[in-house]
């Protein structure tokens, strides 16, 4: 009998003890990201480990197809964190281009905007120096109704020119940076922070070229579409011959609106209040009036509450 009973004790000992280690964290997220070649898994990554690292809330970084599914999936509930260019979230709250058959996403709210995504053309043809002299080529341009999809369709119109200009294939990033490394097609459209893995591992293969966009181009693409800027990818990017100009938007983390506001506000703190700590060049580019700068979308009473104690206002889920 006295050793059954010690049998017990002890079983109860290790129940204990795992149940103490389960409860170390007291809430689960997970981050869908990018493709493993882009900036958003990279960073999204980094972060991820480090929250999970230094609070009592778990984040799981994954990959994904970007922006949009980041958007479709987190609205059917998969996932509550999610990485989404600033066009595409407008897009899905509003109910246009890429959602105007399904309909408008209101599910989610804004976390915090992060850094500029460049919209890069990428070549390695030196003979490509313009978007005009992509007509009749081979160019990739994202996904169909992908985030760079639309980024591309953009770029074209504001030349005059349509996917029936160009010869279009429809690649993620990692497969457009093989694609230009067989030749098999001239350009690729990748928009991403800059410098991104797909590019940077193509340019120590050969010599790699951006294609600039021009001023009077920039121009009438922001009258068209005021969320892009004008951005210059610099020459020490990716060893090119010199800088090339192009538009940027805004690479946004959201969150779903049932996400608790601990959870949001934990996480927003965390990294807003050590970005000397993240491990990726990205972090020095984080920058709290950036960060609270959406207008169109409101944000999570979790960050809302975190940029008020700074001293920042912003609009919120109520």
């Amino acid at each position: 009998m006295k050793k059954i009973i010690a049998i017990v004790a002890l079983l109860c000992m290790v129940f204990a003890l795992c149940a103490c280690g389960s409860s170390s964290k007291e809430e689960a997220l997970t981050f869908t990201t990018g493709g493993e070649t882009g900036t958003y898994y990279g960073f999204g990554s980094v972060i991820a480990q480090y929250v999970s690292a230094n609070t009592d809330l778990s984040v799981t970084a994954v990959t994904s197809n970007g922006s949009q599914a980041n958007i479709e999936d987190m609205d059917a509930g998969s996932y509550q964190l999610g990485f989404c260019q600033s066009d595409v979230m407008s897009y899905a709250y509003a109910g246009t281009n890429l959602f105007a058959e399904t309909g408008a996403v209101d599910s989610f709210s804004v976390v915090a905007s992060l850094y500029m995504e460049q919209v890069q053309i990428v070549t390695m043809n030196p003979d490509i120096k313009t978007v005009e002299d992509l007509r009749g080529k081979s160019v990739s341009i994202g996904a169909l109704g992908s985030g760079v999809y639309y980024n591309a369709i953009d770029v074209l119109g504001v030349y005059g020119m349509t996917e029936a200009d160009i010869n279009p294939v429809y690649q993620s990033f990692g497969d457009s940076a093989e694609s230009l490394k067989d030749g098999k097609i001239d350009a690729a459209f990748i928009v991403a922070g800059a410098p991104t893995t797909a590019i940077t591992d193509l340019s120590t293969g050969g010599q790699i070229y951006l294609v600039s966009i021009d001023d009077e181009h920039i121009d009438q693409l922001i009258a068209k579409s005021p969320y892009y800027s004008k951005y210059t990818v610099t020459a020490d990017t990716y060893g090119m011959p010199e800088d090339a100009q192009t538009v940027a938007i805004a690479a946004v983390i959201l969150a779903r609106d049932d996400v608790s506001e601990d959870a949001v506000y934990t996480f927003v703190s965390t990294i807003f209040d050590n970005v000397d700590q993240l491990q990726h060049g990205k972090a020095a580019e984080l920058d709290l009036s950036f960060a609270s700068s959406i207008t169109d979308v409101p944000y999570h009473p979790g960050a809302a509450k975190y940029f008020s104690e700074k001293g920042i206002e912003v609009a919120s889920v109520k």
